[in-house]
Parts: structure tokens; sequence; C-alpha cells
């Protein structure tokens, strides 16, 4: 078998994190969840549920459909029409069937992947279980930290759970069954550090899965079984509810992906384990939409050409990044086997950042690995990462069967890298095969046995096709197809078609940029050259390479609170918290108090456009710090604005994916005047931002990687008004208009006299 060394980051005491990890100034107190102190109700009631979610989390970029369709995955009971599948967390009934058929067949990887099982002293029936009332993880200078224990005896019950349902033989089921047992009626705690989050996470989800696979053994008693969900919904679910609403009193972002993602993944499965729903519903909300960096939009920091998705670690270490992989596979796998879609969301988020950790720690040649685009990453502690680290690069984890097996022989998409990967390590072992340390069982594992599908037949067509604008040029990204050699590119100038070819024979990257193309509006689709011949087209995407005016509010109206878009595509706005109307500089202008006037604007305003031009006029009355003459975001993690004066005295735009921190600033050289009118405008071309003050460029950043399609869904588009609790901005704005791509310095100054 493949398996690795230790690396180090597998410390007992640091599988996700380390003292870095731990809020400035807070102290390493003990947390200690028990029955006693925090009762929760029993399994299968109306639990509360729901994490709250800071940020809206649909998705679009520019000029094309999504593929992010819901799950048509048949499941007759599944989770929406209020029923659960039982067994429905990593593996279904059907999964059992067909590992029992491919172990007899003596088929490979199956029977490579049993092999090791056996060979596995957890799946031995000598297995001792050793359960302990409380189980520490993090070091509170008290007690001793224990939960190898843990995490040994899950590995165990798990490697037992899987042996009876493969053969059939009781004598494991039986062995499982004690080894819960005896935690069921034994633990009645967590504690430790803050670490503890990862231990009623990690530890959550697995034992949890254990539980799963063998609740439909008779032998099992209904007493037994209601005690082991006991344990988990009122000692480890707790602990993960608390965890991604509070995030121990942190910023949401402070935390790396994986903090979240554990404790997503014990919510779902505890939810499925005790049959319920709102527990279920929380996982899955916070999977589309939390605030921390392990919702799919955080955690898939960035999205390069390629569908390339940086995942938020990446900056971190390898370790760790791959340990993202692992947990939101089991995630997608376990919410898809109740009939939620999670692999497909947002146009197949989650393979985005597989495929890019894979090939990051991928071999090239020789001792050469591939190398990935990266964008800089900050966050709130100002980690400031600014390359891909090549900290424990290569490691190995038993998760890319199950991606792999998902996305390829499932949906027939190509994912070459996920399958080089899931190549590499095959056949997977699990707990006890990658090391001694907690990092070696953070992962189930054995998927070359419980994930592996055979061969799909055919591939389906390219899907998922985007075009972004950036420079003129137009930037394609799409899914390519299971037994694809090669992709072809077609342009079009009428919506439908026709298509003329403007690429054969593209590989990997699935990606091309069409450099030479004229000012107007394209569309394109892409086929794919298979052993069968070409596909059929993917859907159709559309690019506008000429400036367009997508937004022009004149406030022109004499009453009411609506503000007419007259550029025609139905972008008016609303007058909100006493804001009015006086006259401007042409015609009339809206008049924003300071205090809670400010006019909204439609949700998703901006979701389409990469290169931009906003301009408007605007008078100030005073100068005040961190006013805004816009703000489009969906809370402090994700904006772009405009600020007349910020901290330095000086004008700035801001555009960020990850807070304050993580902003990519145009400054200014002088802030806004006040007691007259000035126009205003800030341009996006490509990697270059300008802003102009009276037609003159005052601020330039040749390095911007953020675009406003980027910030995904905004629901919240204000102008004179912040994200944050800043002041509302004092005085009027008129003609204010976004327009899709950069106009330049000469359309700028003509626009003033228009």
């Amino acid at each position: 078998m493949n398996s690795a060394s230790p690396e180090p980051w597998f410390e007992p005491s640091d599988s996700l994190a380390n003292e870095a990890d731990i809020a400035e100034g807070m102290s390493r107190r003990t947390f200690l969840y028990s029955l006693g102190a925090l009762a929760l109700s029993a399994c299968g009631g109306g639990a509360e549920g729901g994490a709250s979610a800071a940020a809206s989390a649909q998705s679009s970029t520019q000029s094309s459909a999504q593929a992010s369709t819901r799950s048509t995955q048949a499941v007759a009971n599944s989770a929406s029409s209020g029923a659960f599948v039982h067994p429905g967390l990593l593996h279904t009934q059907a999964d059992f069937d067909r590992m029992s058929q491919k172990v007899a067949a003596q088929a490979s990887p199956w029977v490579d992947s049993w092999n090791i099982l056996i060979a596995n002293s957890h799946a031995s029936l000598s297995w001792t279980p050793r359960p302990q009332a409380v189980v520490y993880r993090g070091d509170d200078g008290v007690h001793p930290q224990n939960y190898s224990l843990l995490f040994n005896d899950i590995a165990a019950a798990y490697a037992c759970a899987l042996r009876w349902k493969v053969t059939g033989n009781t004598a494991y089921a039986d062995k499982s069954v004690q080894i819960m047992n005896a935690w069921s009626s034994t633990l009645t705690g967590l504690g430790g550090s803050t670490d503890v989050d990862l231990a009623a996470g990690i530890y959550g989800y697995e034992f949890a899965n254990a539980g799963e696979v063998m609740r439909t053994y008779s032998g099992w008693a209904a007493a037994d079984l209601a005690r082991f969900q006991a344990m988990m919904r009122n000692i480890f679910y707790p602990i993960n509810h608390d965890f991604l609403n509070r995030h121990n009193n942190t910023q949401a972002t402070h935390y790396w992906a994986n903090w979240d993602l554990c404790n997503m993944a014990s919510i779902m499965a505890i939810g499925v384990l005790c049959d319920d729903q709102a527990l279920f519903d929380e996982a899955v909300s916070y999977f589309k939409s939390g605030a921390g960096n392990g919702a799919i939009f955080n955690a898939v920091y960035y999205v390069h050409p390629g569908y390339l998705g940086q995942w938020q670690e990446s900056g971190r270490d390898q370790g760790h990044n791959t340990l993202g992989i692992a947990l939101g596979g089991a995630i997608c796998e376990m919410a898809w086997n109740q009939g939620v879609d999670l692999y497909g969301y947002d146009n197949n988020r989650f393979l985005m950042g597989a495929e890019y950790v894979a090939k990051g720690n991928l071999i090239e040649s020789g001792t050469t690995y591939y190398t990935v685009p990266y964008v800089r990453y900050n966050n709130v502690d100002n980690v400031n990462q600014t390359v891909f680290s090549t900290a424990s690069q290569g490691t190995i984890r038993p998760c890319w069967a199950l991606v792999y097996n998902h996305y390829v022989n499932r949906k027939g998409l190509a994912a070459p890298y996920t399958q080089k990967f899931a190549a590499l390590v095959q056949p997977e072992g699990g707990g006890g095969n990658y090391g001694p340390n907690s990092g070696g069982y953070d992962q189930l594992g054995y998927g070359s046995l419980t994930c592996t599908r055979d061969p799909i037949a055919s591939g389906a067509a390219p899907s998922g096709l985007t075009a972004t604008v950036s420079a003129g040029q137009v930037i394609l990204s799409w899914w390519g197809t299971a037994y694809a050699t090669s992709y072809n590119v077609k342009r079009g100038s009428t919506a439908g078609g026709p298509y003329t070819s403007i690429a054969s024979g593209v590989t990997d990257l699935l990606s091309y940029t069409d450099s030479a193309v004229a000012a107007g509006t394209w569309y394109y689709v892409v086929t794919a050259t298979t052993p069968s011949g070409e596909t059929a087209a993917s859907n159709e995407a559309v690019a506008v390479t000429a400036v367009q005016l997508q937004t022009w509010l004149a406030f022109d109206e004499t009453s009411g609170s609506s503000a007419a878009d007259s550029s025609g595509n139905g972008h008016a706005g609303t007058l909100v918290g006493g804001a009015s109307r006086v006259p401007g500089k042409k015609g009339n202008a809206v008049s924003l108090d300071g205090s809670t006037g400010y006019v909204s604007l439609p949700g998703d305003l901006v979701a389409d456009v990469a290169d931009f031009t906003i301009a408007a006029w605007v008078y100030w009355n005073a100068a005040r710090t961190w006013e805004r003459v816009f703000d489009f975001g969906a809370g402090t993690g994700r904006y772009m604005m405009l600020t007349p004066r910020a901290n330095n005295g000086l004008a700035r735009f801001a555009i960020t994916l990850n807070g304050g921190a993580g902003e990519q600033d145009i400054n200014g050289n002088v802030a806004l005047p006040t007691g007259q009118w000035a126009h205003v405008a800030v341009t996006l071309s490509g990697g270059v931002g300008t802003l102009y003050l009276n037609g003159a460029a005052i601020g330039t950043n040749t390095a911007m990687s953020f675009a406003p399609f980027r910030l995904e869904s905004t629901s919240q588009n204000w102008i004179g008004r912040s994200q944050f609790a800043d002041p509302y901005f004092n005085g009027s704005i008129d003609e204010f208009r976004v327009y899709r791509n950069a106009l330049s310095a000469e359309q700028i100054t003509a626009l003033m006299s228009a």
C-alpha cells in the first residue's frame, strides 16, 4: 500500500490548530461540556438548529448560467421529504452491497483496500475499548490529554463495522457495538483548551458515522442505540453548535477553515444519526452561507482560470490544506446520500478546491511539484500569506477516492488532478495506516473499498462554462468530461449561434483566453473530443467586451422613494431613511443627511461584472472619516467601496473577499473636496485599478486581482452607507453610473461634460 510517514503537522495536540489559532489575549481556559452542565433533549425531537448566516452565498460569475443544479439523485426517502435514508452518512446499503460483491470477486482496488483493513489492528476482535469519563484535547494546565484513546476506539468501531457489513460476520458487529456501548455508558464530557472544538468536530462526525453503519444491526439493543444517540446529541453537538455561532468570541474568520468544516460535519452526521432535520439543515445552511472560513465561498477563497479554487489554508501548509478536502468531501457525501447536492453547489465549487489542492500536492516530474497560481491571503489576524506553502507538500490522506468517484464515475465530469491523486494513494487505508498521531485519524479512510465505482460508460458534455472580461480579453473556464482527449472553443456574434471554431486541441488547463476579439457582445460554447466523437455543446456563455452602461441613476424625480434606472436594465434605487431630493449638478440629486439616509440598490447588482467603471457627481458637506460614496457587499467580509476620506485623510477605493485585512486598495493622493460638486470615478481594467477626481487620476493600483463578480452574491448595495458602523454620507450625489468595462481617462473627461 501507499502510506506516508508522519509529517511534522501530525502532532498530538495539533491536527488542525496551533497556539497561533487562539485569539490574542484569550486564556487557555478549560472547556468542559457535560451532560450535567449543558443537557439537551434526546434525539428525534424538535431540537433547536440553524447556525447564524452572516453572509448571503448565492453564486454568479460574469455572463454564464451556473451548473449548480440541485441533486437529481433518486432517493426514495430523502431528507427533503422529512425522512432520512438509513444507513445514510458516508455509506448507504447500496454501497455496502457493492463492497461485498467486489471483495467476493477479488476485484481491485476494492479488495486491496479490504486487505489493508483486515490487517489493521483496529479491525481485530481482540480490540479492547478504553472509554473515559472526560476526554481532553489541548493543554488546560490541569488535565493530561487523553483524546488519542477516543480516536483509536472510533477507528476500531468503524473498521469492525465495515467488516460486518462486507462479510456478514456478526462477531465484528458485536465488537463495534461493544466499543460504542462502552463510550456511551462512560463519557460525560469533553474538555481541554479551545482545541476541544476540534475533538468535538472530528471525532463527532467519525463516531456518528460508525453508529450510523451499525444502527440496522439487530444485536444492538434499542436502549443502547438511544444512549449512543444521546451521547452524540448532548455532548458533541452543543460544542459544534456553539463554535459555529460564537467562534470562541472571536471574529468569525479568525479560525482556519478546518475548524468550521469538522464542526459542520459533526452536526450533519449527528442530525442524520438522530433523525433531527434541524441539525442537518443547520449544517447545510452553514456550508452554503456561514460566516466562517468553512463556508464554501470562504473555504474556496479565490477561483483561478480553469476552475482551480485556491483553498483558504493553501498559504499555511499542505497538511491542513489536504485535510480541508477530506472534511469537505465527507460533508458533501453525507449530504448527497440524503438527497442534497453540495458537491454541485455553485458550479461544483468544492471540486474547484479539490483540483487546486490535488495539483499543488502532486509531483509533475522528478521531485518537482506542479505549480498552482496563488493570490495573497490575509485575515483578521494579519497572517499575510503571499505564496503557496510548500510545508508538508505531498501530504497523503485517504480522502481522494471519494471525491474522484463522485465527480467522474457518478457525474461524468473530468477531474484530472483529483484522479491522479486518487491513483497515487490507492489503495487507501484507514486509522493507524498513516502514522500514530492525530493527523492520521482525521479521516475514517478505506475509500478505495467504500467509494470506488465502476467507470462511467460515457462522460457528460462540457458544462459550467463561464466568461469573464479582463482588459478586453475574454477568459473562459469550463468543466471537462470523462474520456475527453481535448476541447474545442467556439464563438458567435448572436445568441444560439452560429458559432465559429476559434480553438481546438485544448487540454489542460480547461481554460482559454480569447485575446483577438473586438469590442462587442460575444457568445461562446465548448465541445469535447472523445473516442466516440465530438460531444454536444456546453451551455452558452456571454461576454461583453465593449463599454456598456449597466446602471444609471439620475435622481431627477421630484417625489417618491424610487430612483429610476435610465440604463434600461431595471436597476432602480430606493431612497431610504429620509433621503430626499435637492437641485443637483444636473437636474436633481439625492440628498443624504449623514445620519440615516441612503440609497438601496438591487441585490447582486455587480454579480456579473468584471472590469468596470463607477462614476458619480458628489457634493460633500463636511469631511468625516469613513463615510461612503458607495458600498456594495453582503456584510463586512465581502464588499467593494469608495470613501471620500480614509484614516490617512485621503480618498480610497477598496475591494475584499476576506474583510478589511484582505482589502485590495486604490489610495488617492487627496481627499474629496467639501462644499462643491466633484466628479469621482473608479475603474478596473485587468489588474489595473484607477481612481479619478474631476477627470484626473489621483491613485492607481497595478496589482488588482479582485473584481466585482468575485464578491458572489451581494444583498447590501448602498449609496451613502457602509457595511460597517461608519458614518452615513453627508451631502448630495448625482448621476450615479455603473459601466461594464473601464472607461479611458478621455472618456471620463467626456462623461463629465455630458
